[in-house]
C-alpha cells in the first residue's frame, strides 16, 4: 500500500504539472512576442512544483519527472522497483493531464508541447541536456541536506522558473520526459515526431547531474 501511495502521488503531481503549467502556456498564449504570457508560463511551472512539493513531497519526494527519478536512482536514493513505478506513474499522469487539457482547449492548441530550436535536433538536444542537468543538480543538492527541507520546494520551484525563463525561447523547455510526452501524444504531428529529443535529452541531463553531484559531494560522505 505504501508503494501504491507513492506511485499515486507521482501520478497526481505530474497530472497537475501538465494540466496547469502546460495549460497556462496555452491560455496565456506563451511566445517570445508575448512577454506576459512567456513569464506567466515560466512562473506556472515553478508554482506547480512548489505546491506539489509541499503536498505530496512527504509521500513520494515529488519527483514528477523521470529525469529526477533517474538521478535519484543513480545516487542510490531510489530503488529500481520504485524507479520503474515512478516513471510509469509519471507518464500516465502526464497523458491524463494532457487528455483533460485537450478536452478544455482542443488538440490543435498544441497543448504546450515542445519544439526543436531552429529545426536543429542536435542543438535542441544540447540545450535540453544543459537545462536538465542544472535543474536536477539543484534538486540533488538541496535535498541532500536535512536542514534544507523546509525551503527545498521553494528553491526547486524558483529554479524551474528560471530554467523556463531562459529555455522557453529555445525549445519551450522540457527538462522532463513525461511532461513532453503527454502533450505530444495528444497533439500529434511534429510534436510527436520530435518528442524523442525531449525524452532522451532530459535523461542524459539527469544522469550527468547525478555524476556531477556524486563527484562534488564525495568528500562529505
Amino acid at each position: 500500500m505504501k508503494a501504491f501511495k507513492k506511485y499515486a502521488a507521482e501520478f497526481l503531481g505530474t497530472f497537475v504539472l501538465v494540466l496547469f503549467a502546460c495549460g497556462t502556456a496555452v491560455v496565456a498564449k506563451c511566445s517570445t512576442e508575448n512577454l506576459p504570457g512567456y513569464l506567466l508560463t515560466a512562473l506556472a511551472f515553478g508554482l506547480v512544483i512548489v505546491g506539489m512539493a509541499y503536498s505530496i513531497g512527504n509521500v513520494s519526494g515529488c519527483h514528477i519527472n523521470p529525469a529526477v527519478s533517474l538521478a535519484m536512482l543513480l545516487v542510490k536514493k531510489l530503488s529500481v522497483k520504485d524507479f520503474i513505478g515512478y516513471v510509469v506513474a509519471q507518464f500516465a499522469g502526464a497523458i491524463a493531464g494532457a487528455a483533460v487539457l485537450a478536452a478544455f482547449v482542443g488538440r490543435d492548441s498544441g497543448l504546450g508541447s515542445n519544439g526543436l530550436y531552429n529545426d536543429n535536433i542536435w542543438l535542441s538536444l544540447l540545450i535540453e541536456v544543459i537545462l536538465t542537468c542544472v535543474f536536477v543538480l539543484v534538486i540533488l543538492g538541496v535535498t541532500s541536506r536535512p536542514g534544507f527541507g523546509s525551503v527545498a520546494g521553494v528553491v526547486i520551484g524558483l529554479t524551474l522558473t528560471l530554467i523556463h525563463i531562459f529555455g522557453i525561447y529555445f525549445t519551450g523547455t522540457s527538462v522532463n520526459p513525461a511532461r513532453s510526452f503527454g502533450p505530444a501524444l495528444l497533439a500529434g504531428g511534429d510534436a510527436l515526431k520530435n518528442v524523442w529529443v525531449f525524452l532522451v535529452a532530459p535523461l542524459i541531463g539527469g544522469a550527468l547531474a547525478a555524476c556531477i553531484h556524486s563527484f562534488l559531494d564525495s568528500d562529505n560522505k
